[in-house]
């Protein structure tokens, strides 16, 4: 550790989406801004061990695919050679490439990246292990710690062991023959997608008594039934027992439907969630409050409960999503400058990345009928759809929920091919208040998938183009 100290106006704690979202945008404002991360570039979880390198493979595992389904369409490809280090190799170009960009506008802007381990000691100084700088004192602070995978209690993840968590996962270490897969939210099927298309046999457990279990089920049904094709099994409602890692593999019992089960796997995949990074951050020293999981508390101008300091991203709680995290270090910048700022988004895209992906924004039928409140759905199925006819891709649909009495659009749905890119459309129409007769008078390009919007929401209006009439 060093022995010298500084001073800033801003330091930020993590160099994630939220935290250089933060830093950016407060030194767009004028603030001398400090920015700490453990990790040597910036980026944080995100790029170095999640959200990049995951989207990496599984558009690797999409060419592999969508060459299996062109066989249908006369046109034939070998069987792919997978090259794991040569994949490897360009996962890590790709991460180089984003974090020279992220230095770059960093550097631009003034922002002094320092590696390190930050822990407060004040509200308005933290202690540094690990770099050049033993203390940065500061006027404001705002914690951008992210999260790290949750492990199953009395099962250690051993740095290359058998059983992994989904950055050991996304190191490609082989392509095991069979691979079992805990939790069926969207970390275990993106990587489950990547491994069954990459060779394995994929086995996928879940406690509950479905998949992704925040996701109107109508949505996940399509996907279910595709990775059904690729993975070996999908088991819901099933409960781990035990977990022991030998050399020639992982035996783990299970019960499913009442009955004790016993398989082994070359390989174990443990994804069954998240917790914040706020365990080690001297946060006793400040005035911060947590709640009962670990998230620190904040108001919907990022706040803490320390005047000093804000809190961003997933250490914060919350739908734990990159974009989301960079709108919050930006609103608290923002705050920290005196401005009007607040977080107070209707519609926060998700996406899950499996083939067909999944997308949704705003509110979903579960969240209206918990919160008994009164809506409309219209589905437009893409068997109807020209270009997904072109693609092959026809069992997806787009669905729009809307308030029945105004039209204006509360939520929309989409399974299909490219929802990735689809969703932001519904996400600019909830946050305008914009009507399903909006969005259908909208003219879109044909054929296209982004059609399927507008289709949708001209059943609302009783006339759809390229479907029938309800009443015909």
């Amino acid at each position: 550790m060093g022995d010298m100290e500084m001073n800033t106006d801003l330091l930020v704690i993590g160099g994630g989406p939220g935290g250089y979202g933060a830093a950016f945008r407060a030194a767009d404002l004028g603030f001398d801004v400090v920015m700490v991360d453990q990790l040597p570039r910036p980026g944080g979880g995100c790029l170095h061990r999640g959200c990049i390198p995951s989207k990496t493979f599984l558009h690797l595992a999409e060419l592999i695919l969508d060459a299996r389904g062109a066989k249908r369409m006369g046109l034939g490809f070998a069987e792919p050679h997978l090259d794991l280090s040569a994949m490897r190799a360009w996962k890590e170009r790709v991460i180089d490439k984003v974090a020279d960009g992220l230095e770059t506008l960093a550097k631009r802007r003034g922002i002094l990246l320092v590696q390190g381990q930050a822990r407060f000691d004040s509200s308005n100084s933290v202690r540094l292990e690990g770099a050049e700088y033993s203390r940065i004192r500061f006027k404001q602070g705002i914690i951008a710690t992210g999260s790290r995978p949750l492990e199953i209690p009395g099962v250690p993840l051993m740095p290359g062991g058998r059983i992994m968590d989904s950055a050991a996962a996304l190191m490609l270490p082989d392509i095991p023959q069979s691979l079992l897969v805990v939790g069926g939210g969207y970390v275990g099927l993106e990587l489950g997608s990547v491994y069954g298309a990459f060779g394995s046999r994929v086995t996928l457990v879940e406690r509950e008594d479905r998949l992704l279990t925040q996701v109107d089920a109508d949505l996940v049904q399509p996907m279910q039934h595709r990775l059904s094709k690729l993975m070996t099994d999908i088991l819901v409602g099933v409960e781990l027992t035990e977990m022991q890692e030998n050399d020639e593999g992982v035996d783990v019992r299970f019960t499913l439907a009442g009955k004790s089960e016993r398989r082994r796997f070359d390989r174990v995949l443990v994804a069954i969630g998240r917790i914040p990074n706020s365990d080690d951050l001297g946060l006793e020293h400040t005035g911060i409050s947590l709640d009962t999981r670990g998230y620190i508390k904040i108001d919907d101008r990022q706040r803490t409960t320390d005047h000093h300091l804000f809190a961003v991203g997933d250490v914060a709680g919350g739908v734990m999503l990159a974009h989301k995290a960079t709108r919050e270090g930006r609103v608290a910048a923002e705050v920290i400058a005196g401005q009007k700022s607040g977080f107070d988004a209707r519609a926060i895209p998700a996406v899950v990345y499996t083939d067909p992906q999944i997308s949704w924004c705003g509110l979903t039928e579960r969240e209206a009928k918990a919160g008994d409140i009164p809506y409309v759905v219209q589905k437009f199925p893409w068997k109807y759809s020209g270009r997904a006819q072109t693609m092959g891709m026809t069992d997806g649909f787009t669905k729009l929920l809307t308030e029945p009495q105004s039209g204006r659009i509360l939520g929309v749905g989409i399974c299909g091919r490219n929802a990735e890119g689809l969703i932001s459309e519904a996400a600019l129409a909830i946050e305008m208040g914009a009507t399903a007769e909006d969005l259908a008078l909208t003219v879109h390009p044909h054929p296209t998938l982004s059609e399927t919007e507008a289709e949708a929401a001209e059943i609302f209006q009783g006339s759809p183009t390229h479907m029938l009439p309800a009443s015909k």
